[in-house]
């Protein structure tokens, strides 16, 4: 009797918590740092993590630096090496919380949000405030922003003769519907 009650137990909890967080694997990180009149620097992460509390707002984002695509293998083999040292800093990670969030409160229409924290990116951790929207789709909920990093916040040094050929500010945007 007593492993049934508590088995009953592990199920009623195990359904409560995941109808407290709301998941995605698969969202996508996008960043270019390209100049005008030179070849272009912008990547595609496809396997970014991100988890919603839904009762707080607080949110966690995570991707591992090593899958970003470029379009040619050579930038990604420095961007990973000389400017990312991925072996030595494997995961950018963003902890914060959305704004007024209220999970009731959305509908199919992009509502703006705001949402607060701080960003860790090569050992480093920076407060940072995003703008973004959050809509509710089929399967779950969608959210989209888009907010810039500056690479000397990170101590990201680039090379003098490459220095007018890629920008400081990098342009960075996470997409992602969590269920």
């Amino acid at each position: 009797m007593k492993k049934i009650t508590l088995i009953v137990l592990l199920i009623i909890t195990t359904a409560t918590s995941a109808q407290e967080k709301m998941v995605s694997y698969m969202g996508i990180t996008n960043f270019e740092a390209s100049i005008p009149l030179f070849e272009e620097v912008k990547a595609v992460n496809d396997k970014t993590t991100c988890i919603l509390i839904t009762k707080t707002g607080e949110i966690a984002c995570w991707v591992n630096i090593k899958d970003f695509k470029f379009k040619r293998d050579l930038m990604r083999e420095h961007f990973n090496k000389n400017y990312m040292e991925s072996n030595r800093f494997p995961r950018a990670v963003f902890k914060g919380k959305i704004d007024k969030f209220d999970l009731k409160s959305l509908t199919s229409e992009s509502n703006p949000c705001q949402i607060s924290g701080k960003i860790t990116l090569r050992g480093r951790t920076k407060k940072i405030v995003i703008n973004g929207t959050l809509k509710k789709v089929t399967t779950g909920i969608e959210l989209y922003c888009a907010f810039p990093l500056n690479t000397d916040d990170f101590n990201i040094e680039i090379p003098f003769i490459v220095r007018s050929k890629i920008s400081k500010n990098v342009n960075t945007q996470l997409i992602c519907v969590l269920q």
